[in-house]
């Protein structure tokens, strides 16, 4: 089941047989304490040869090794794919979306949905209007090593969270007030203090079918451009947002590109590498906990680099927002600490006026 206008298709998912211990099965995402190998070596040692994803992942703290050592390790990657699929590893589901809850240390439930969107609707690139975008610039050149892993895998393994903009809660909360009668799929402590996990499948034709107006909702014109005040024939449609897993999304869409130029038009209607995993997450989620990154600018004039940024946003003042708040951007230099306000700013987010400016500087 497809729907076109949001990009989303209900999928298959393979999923570990019912007696494959799931707290050594699933271990935390590839890009993870990759400056601590210590967290890696315990992980190793706890699930030793017990079927896991740390079979099937490639943890990126281990990029650092030698060209035949890197092969090596991709090509076991995909023998342990292949086996698990004969073997009965993992098993076939029918077609669902999956509402997950995780509990963590930090935070009591967090809620969200697991879908496959298409990889036709996402855009990474600088100024993309897609409907899927991504929210930080992606680095091309972190690509390629994913991408070899990829390449010759049966079987994807995703860590993509998507952030849908929805405080009226129309889409996944509405679901959560029926999980007493959904039929649970997994519910278990994830290792080394990841927490608690708890799955429900999804696959009543009307609950999908609730799901995919919700998300239509989110998507209309009207409601583009009453909530973020701009022209959506301009701006285009924007539904989902790359919360993380920015790369892995990046690195998805690169081998579908190569993948579908051997293809034909209708083989590439249902390819599986057009279509990628990912989690769906409100913005407005109260276990969803946003920590601030810094942008941190090494040799330079400070006040030159102030003074510069202070003339850019005064340029780039957009007088027909006369009512839009003033944005504060504060700052930390070495002889002391101040902010700048920007007022009538020409971007939506503090973020976008300061990155944009960095990224130009």
């Amino acid at each position: 089941m497809y729907n076109e206008k949001i990009g989303v298709k209900v999928p298959q998912f393979l999923l570990p047989d019912k007696n494959v211990d799931l707290n050594k099965w699933s271990v935390i995402a590839c890009d993870q304490f990759t400056s601590q190998p210590e967290y890696w070596d315990k992980v190793n040692k706890l699930i030793k040869n017990n079927p896991s994803t740390l079979h099937l992942i490639y943890p990126e703290v281990y990029l650092s090794l030698n060209k035949k050592g890197k092969e090596q390790r991709i090509n076991n990657i995909n023998r342990t794919m292949w086996k698990y699929l004969h073997n009965k590893t993992l098993v076939l589901n029918k077609e669902a979306f999956i509402l997950v809850d995780r509990k963590t240390k930090y935070n009591e439930s967090r809620k969200g949905l697991i879908i496959t969107i298409d990889l036709e609707k996402y855009d990474f690139s600088k100024g993309s209007k897609s409907l899927i975008r991504s929210t930080e610039q992606t680095v091309i050149e972190r690509i390629p090593p994913r991408l070899m892993i990829r390449k010759n895998a049966p079987l994807e393994l995703s860590h993509t969270l998507l952030l849908i903009d929805d405080p009226d809660r129309t889409v996944i909360e509405p679901i959560f007030k029926k999980v007493a009668i959904l039929r649970p799929l997994y519910d278990f402590e994830l290792m080394m203090g990841g927490g608690h996990l708890k799955g429900y499948i999804i696959d009543k034709p009307q609950d999908i079918h609730t799901i995919f107006q919700s998300l239509e909702r989110l998507a209309s014109p009207s409601l583009i451009k009453s909530k973020y005040d701009v022209d959506p024939k301009n701006s285009g449609i924007f539904l989902f947002a790359v919360g993380d897993g920015n790369h892995s999304l990046a690195t998805a869409k690169v081998h579908w590109e190569n993948i579908k130029k051997d293809l034909n038009k209708e083989q590439r209607k249902d390819h599986p590498a057009r279509f990628a995993m990912v989690e769906v997450i409100n913005l407005y989620d109260e276990g969803l906990k946003f920590e601030p990154i810094h942008r941190v600018v090494f040799n330079v004039d400070y006040k030159k680099l102030l003074s510069k940024a202070q003339a850019e946003w005064c340029k780039n003042s957009d007088q027909t927002k006369k009512n839009r708040d003033t944005q504060i951007i504060h700052f930390v230099t070495r002889e002391g600490d101040g902010t700048i306000e920007i007022k009538n700013p020409g971007y939506y987010l503090e973020v976008a006026s300061l990155q944009i400016f960095l990224d130009g500087f």
